[in-house]
C-alpha cells in the first residue's frame, strides 16, 4: 500500500537546476544593459533577489512585483540607467525560461508516479517562467495542477497558497499528502503548518536549525519513492 496518494512537489531547487538556469539568464540580462562579463555582479543580484523572495515568503510583497523590482535595485546598485532595468528583467524572464533542465533522475521519477499518485506543482516564482519550463521540458502534464505563487497572490509558507492547491485537486485527505521540497522556510514550514507531511530534499547535506519540523529527509530524488511507498518495476507496493 502507498503512503501517499497526493505528493506535492516544489520545483526550483527541488525537480529543477535553477542555478544553473539563472546564470545563463542572468548573463543574458547583464548584455541587454551593455555588461559583457556578468560575472562580478551575480553575487550581488542572488543577495538582492534573495531579500526579496525572503520578504515575499513573509507576506510583505507580492512575487509578481519581484519581476522587475529586483533589476530596478541591480541598476541603482551598479549605477547603470534606471529605465534599462525593464529590459533586463525581460531578457532575464526568456533565459530562464529557455534554460536549464530536470536534476538528474527527476524525470525518472516523475514518471514512475504519474497515473499512481495526484501530482501538483506548487511553486514560489513566477507563472510565465514556471509553466514555459513545465512545456519546455514536457513533464506539464504529468501534474494535475500547477500553483505558482506570483498568480494566486501568497506564496509558501502561507497556508493560502496550499488552500488553492487543495482546491484545485479536490481536497484531498490531508493524511495522504506529501509536500516535498528543498526549503526549510517556505515549503518545508508551509506543509508543517498546514498539517500535511513533509519530506525535505536536502542533497548538500544542510543541517537543520532548531525549530525546524519534517517528517522526512532525503539526499536523492528517488529515494523519494520509497517515502511514497512507490517502486519503479513493480508499482505501487
Amino acid at each position: 500500500m502507498m503512503t501517499y496518494a497526493t505528493v506535492l512537489f516544489d520545483l526550483d531547487h527541488t525537480l529543477f537546476d535553477f542555478d544553473a538556469s539563472e546564470a545563463l539568464a542572468f548573463a543574458g540580462a547583464l548584455a541587454a544593459a551593455g555588461v559583457d562579463d556578468p560575472l562580478p555582479y551575480l553575487a550581488t543580484y542572488r543577495r538582492l533577489n534573495s531579500a526579496l523572495w525572503a520578504a515575499a515568503e513573509r507576506g510583505e510583497i507580492r512575487s509578481s512585483t519581484i519581476r522587475n523590482l529586483r533589476f530596478e535595485q541591480l541598476a541603482i546598485e551598479l549605477g547603470l540607467e534606471p529605465s534599462i532595468a525593464s529590459d533586463m528583467a525581460d531578457a532575464f524572464i526568456a533565459g530562464l525560461s529557455e534554460h536549464g533542465d530536470l536534476y538528474p533522475g527527476a524525470r525518472d521519477v516523475l514518471e514512475t508516479l504519474n497515473g499512481r499518485v495526484a501530482m501538483a506543482v506548487v511553486s514560489n516564482g513566477l507563472g510565465e517562467v514556471v509553466h514555459a519550463r513545465l512545456d519546455r521540458l514536457d513533464v506539464r502534464d504529468m501534474f494535475d495542477v500547477v500553483v505558482v505563487s506570483s498568480e494566486v497572490g501568497v506564496a509558501k509558507p502561507d497556508p493560502g497558497i496550499f488552500d488553492v492547491a487543495f482546491e484545485r485537486l479536490g481536497r484531498p485527505d490531508k493524511s495522504a499528502t506529501l509536500m516535498v521540497g528543498d526549503s526549510l522556510t517556505s515549503d518545508i514550514a508551509g506543509g508543517a503548518t498546514y498539517g500535511i507531511d513533509t519530506c525535505w530534499y536536502n542533497p548538500d547535506g544542510r543541517r537543520p536549525t532548531a525549530g525546524d519540523e519534517f517528517v522526512h529527509e532525503i539526499g536523492s530524488l528517488s529515494e523519494v519513492l520509497d517515502v511514497i511507498g512507490v517502486t519503479s518495476t513493480d508499482g505501487c507496493r
